[in-house]
């Protein structure tokens, strides 16, 4: 099977891995790809926000299925216009990946699905906000309804932070803080038939003990030792298969993966948002721990065959730690060059934001590295990564060292 893979982060690299460890992929090409991926694949420069070029593309390789990564292209329709042309792709139309491109539309599809979320308004002027502020109180969350790289969320105590980031947004949901542990859990979804993964949980703060600014994930592990154990079975019922029938009951079914944030509070499972493509850096602890084929399974879900498929999963953990650019995430530093990288055993670095110069592997963006350590367990996972990580050099950079502590402490007292 000929596969495109779309996008050039560190998920995109894990997604990478998993669909070239599969020995149904005969020949992998990625766009615009990075440098971790070029080791494995062909990659192809591209501008993933050009629907057409995407298309170009994949006629020319002849490609049986392409694999969108980004949320970007997904949120532009890159999926209705290359299935028009009769290719098959993994991610969802323009119509379904609004599930994501729009906090609004997912609350509304939630709402009519039954499916439990925080009570929430839709602002657009600086009145309803400060009614919503002031209904909910402090600590406020405050969401852009639009895309905004993961960095559209604020959560404050601070009531005139909250307003300011409110009307920064063209339209903004206001909604009640959820209280409780945070889990990101994963359905793949044919458009009828969704398959749960099992559960993570990442790190969006930049700084240890969930301090400083929102990021795009600083870190994340999986399984989850101290999560209830019907979790993924509570998730699906609840939450992923409800969603996928309201979606088709619309006319619009969302064919891809549909990513569940959820908050685990004292009345029960709660959803914070949806995605409409894997998570980052949450991939980068799944892929690694996935044993079912993935080409084949993603290939499955974009021809609507999921029904009867099952998941295997290494009975191992993963921790993965990002090493991100000085600045971030305001004003990440790139440019810098980074060091080589250590051979550790069950060590996988995944390159984020890199790029190949006269002088060597440089950073390129926010996140620059993801890496990722399994294990026995969240202990031994957790000292591989953060031995690896600690041996690679890139000026003014950082990373969290506490991504799955109290958990792996946890775990090692039960």
């Amino acid at each position: 099977m000929k596969i495109l893979l779309v996008g050039s982060g560190g998920r995109e690299h894990a997604l990478g891995l998993g669909l070239h460890a599969d020995p149904e992929c005969t020949e992998l090409h990625a766009a615009p790809g990075n440098p971790g991926i070029a080791q494995f694949a062909t990659c192809h420069p591209l501008v993933i926000s050009d629907n057409q070029a995407i298309l170009d593309l994949a006629q020319k390789l002849d490609v049986e299925l392409v694999v969108i990564g980004p949320e970007v292209p997904l949120v532009n329709g890159a999926a209705d216009l290359l299935r028009a042309a009769g290719i098959s792709v993994f991610g969802p139309s323009k119509a379904a990946a609004q599930l994501e491109g729009s906090k609004n539309f997912a609350k509304e599809v939630m709402a009519d699905a039954g499916v439990p979320t925080a009570h929430s308004f839709t602002c657009t002027n600086q009145a309803e906000i400060e009614k919503a502020l002031d209904t909910f109180g402090a600590p406020y969350v405050v969401k852009d309804d639009g895309l905004a790289a993961g960095k559209g969320v604020v959560v404050t105590r601070d009531r005139q932070e909250a307003l300011d980031h409110a009307l920064s947004c063209k339209r903004v949901v206001i909604e009640e803080f959820l209280d409780g542990p945070e889990v990101s859990l994963f359905g793949i979804s044919d458009g009828k038939t969704v398959i749960p993964m099992q559960p993570a949980q990442d790190f969006k703060r930049a700084l240890n003990g969930d301090q400083g600014p929102n990021t795009g994930g600083m870190g994340a592990y999986s399984p989850l030792p101290w999560a209830p154990s019907d979790i993924i079975e509570d998730t699906y019922i609840k939450v992923l298969a409800p969603m996928i029938a309201e979606m088709a009951a619309r006319g619009t079914p969302f064919v891809g993966l549909l990513y569940a944030g959820l908050a685990l509070t004292d009345h029960g499972t709660r959803v914070i948002e949806f995605n409409a493509r894997f998570g980052d850096p949450e991939t980068q602890v799944l892929i690694p721990l996935l044993k079912t084929p993935l080409a084949q399974l993603l290939y499955k879900a974009a021809t609507r065959n999921l029904e009867g498929v099952t998941l295997q999963w290494s009975d191992e953990s993963a921790v993965t730690v990002v090493l991100a650019s000085g600045g971030y995430p305001t004003s990440p530093a790139v440019g810098g060059v980074i060091g080589e990288f250590p051979t550790i055993e069950k060590v996988s670095i995944f390159h984020a934001g890199t790029t190949d110069s006269e002088k060597g592997l440089v950073s390129s963006g926010g996140r620059v590295l993801t890496v990722t350590g399994t294990g026995s367990d969240l202990t031994e996972a957790r000292d591989r990564a953060y031995r690896a990580i600690s041996h690679i050099s890139l000026d003014g950079s950082f990373y969290r060292t506490d991504i799955a502590l109290n958990a792996s402490v946890a775990e090692k007292g039960n």
